[in-house]
């Protein structure tokens, strides 16, 4: 018999305030600070995080490449959110007793099998597919559902939308349906 474990986990709605009020205090700060406005999201961050990477081991290409002279590679702001919703989740997980350390997910398990293998280069190609797409779309879903949102951006309209059903598709396709 399996038994269901109780969800500790925050109040949504408490943290979807707390969420608004952090894209609110990002754009203020931001605005004071740096004299620009910059909104919240992450994709732009993680494209950073490649490059920075990348200058270790090849910092000519790096100085070569047009999209890095224009998009610097730099630890900011967006960086250190990145690394403190890591922390944070971390922290959150700990506190509400719900971390726990898995290789392969259950619902993976079941459809796939327990290759830890499989299931790495899984998240990796659905991580570089997300990246195209963030890319292609001119932002990620945190950032157009956050601050493209909050702007009323057409784009966001038109983004967030797609992202939700193009994940529900491609869940559906590989994970089935459920009984």
């Amino acid at each position: 018999m399996e038994t269901k474990m109780q969800d500790r986990g925050w109040n949504p709605y408490i943290a979807g305030a707390l969420l608004g009020f952090l894209a609110i205090a990002s754009v203020y700060a931001t605005s004071l600070w740096l004299g620009k406005t910059n909104y919240l999201g992450a994709s732009t961050t993680f494209v950073r995080a490649a490059g920075y990477i990348e200058q270790m081991v090849s910092p000519e290409k790096v100085g070569a490449n047009e999209y890095f002279t224009k998009t610097k590679i730099k630890v900011d702001w967006q960086f250190m959110l990145v690394v403190g919703v890591l922390i944070g989740a971390f922290a959150a997980s700990m506190t509400d007793k719900s971390f726990k350390s898995e290789t392969v997910p259950p619902i993976w398990k079941e459809r796939f099998g327990p290759s830890g293998l499989k299931r790495a280069l899984g998240a990796f190609a659905g991580g570089v597919v997300a990246m195209v797409g963030a890319r292609m779309a001119d932002g990620c879903p945190s950032g157009h559902g956050l601050s493209g949102m909050m702007q009323l951006s057409v784009s966001a309209f038109i983004a967030l939308p797609m992202f939700f059903l193009v994940g529900m598709i491609v869940a559906s396709l590989v994970y089935g349906r459920r009984s």
